[in-house]
Parts: structure tokens; C-alpha cells; sequence
């Protein structure tokens, strides 16, 4: 497999890392800088939401923070990709029980952030009247190293979709410290979810290493 495949799951992918990685310097990314003393949950947002959103949301959930997590293009009630339940369950986490939240039903709150995956998800949200005056940013932006496009590894090999999710955890782990009052009520907060970092190096993805 080529290292093109492993690491950025296609040519596209590659793309529009490098594309975003100019959007957001350039200022041309539409997120809206939220309060972190504001933020009360964090809502994670992908394309179906049973790749990227679903395993963060996981995460987060697991790490004691209050969240959910929605699809822009998906139907409420679909279940976590295979491929993902499988590689996430080797790790130690449940999706099993995950099931994708259409849009359509997502009923934004007060003290909401939006936690999108990619800058397009970004302009979509902020084509929404019904969501434009929530705060958004990039997951990606939370690794230690920013990596502002997490290329969807729905239908990409095995190996992509688990340097995705490395990718993944370390975001969450950053996004988790930024946002201390998006505490889950009772929740007896860690804020190192079981991560990449955690893991051999081996394993560990170039572009979000601690």
C-alpha cells in the first residue's frame, strides 16, 4: 500500500489537506471562534456520521465531556461503519450501539459548539440559519499539530481509517482540555481519553503526534 493511501486515504485527500492547511492561514475558513467558558457540549459533525463524528463522539462521551453528534448528508438511525466499530473495538471502545443523527433532527442548544471535520463542512454549517450563530471549528485544529482536513475514511482501506482515528483521538484529547466546562453532568472527567498517544509510536499518525 502506498504511503499516499496509509496516510491521507487518497490524492484527494492529500489535496484538500493542503488546501486547508491554506484556508484556515488565510483566514478563509468560515469558523466562528467560540468562549471556551461558554461551551456546555460539543457536537460533532461529519458527512453520515458513522465514521469521524461517530468515533469522536465515542470518545468524548468516554472521556466525561457532554456531547453529540449529527450527519449533514445521512438518516437518523444508521448504524457506525463496520470497519470502524471493528478497529475502534480492538481499542477498547464500544460503537456497537452508536446510531447516526440526521441534520434534520439535531436540536441545537445553548452553549453548543460545532466540532466539524473538514472546512466544506464548515460552509455548510454556516449556510444554516438555523445553526449559523453556533460557534464551529475544526476537530483537527486540536492535535498538538493542527490537521484541518480529516479526509473521510468511509469505503478507504483498513489502514487509513485507523491513522484517521489516531488522528482522531489526539484531537480529542486537545479539544477536551480547551473546553472545561463542556462537562457531562456527574461525570468524573479524564481528559486523556484512551488515545493514539498511548499507543506505540509505531502506530502513531506523522501529522498529530503529541
Amino acid at each position: 500500500m502506498s504511503l499516499i493511501a496509509a496516510q491521507f486515504g487518497t490524492w484527494r485527500g492529500l489535496v484538500r489537506l493542503a488546501l486547508s492547511y491554506a484556508e484556515t492561514g488565510l483566514g478563509l475558513a468560515p469558523s466562528r471562534r467560540p468562549d471556551p467558558d461558554a461551551v456546555h457540549r460539543l457536537v460533532f459533525v461529519c458527512h453520515g456520521n458513522i465514521c469521524r463524528s461517530a468515533y469522536a463522539d465515542v470518545l468524548a462521551r468516554e472521556a466525561g465531556m457532554a456531547v453529540c453528534s449529527f450527519g449533514l448528508s445521512t438518516s437518523t438511525g444508521n448504524p457506525a461503519n463496520d470497519t470502524i466499530v471493528r478497529i475502534a473495538a480492538r481499542r477498547g471502545h464500544d460503537l456497537s450501539r452508536h446510531r447516526a443523527t440526521a441534520l434534520a433532527d439535531y436540536a441545537p442548544r445553548e452553549g453548543d459548539c460545532l466540532v466539524a471535520m473538514e472546512v466544506r463542512h464548515l460552509r455548510k454549517l454556516a449556510a444554516d440559519e438555523r445553526l449559523n450563530g453556533l460557534p464551529r471549528v475544526l476537530l483537527g485544529n486540536y492535535c498538538r499539530v493542527p490537521v484541518p482536513h480529516l479526509h473521510d475514511p468511509y469505503t478507504l482501506s483498513p489502514a487509513y481509517a485507523a491513522t484517521c482515528m489516531d488522528r482522531i483521538e489526539h484531537a480529542v484529547v486537545g479539544l477536551c482540555r480547551a473546553f472545561p466546562n463542556a462537562v457531562a453532568a456527574g461525570s468524573n472527567r479524564s481528559d486523556r481519553p484512551a488515545a493514539a498517544s498511548d499507543r506505540a509510536s509505531s502506530t502513531r499518525s506523522t501529522l498529530c503526534a503529541d
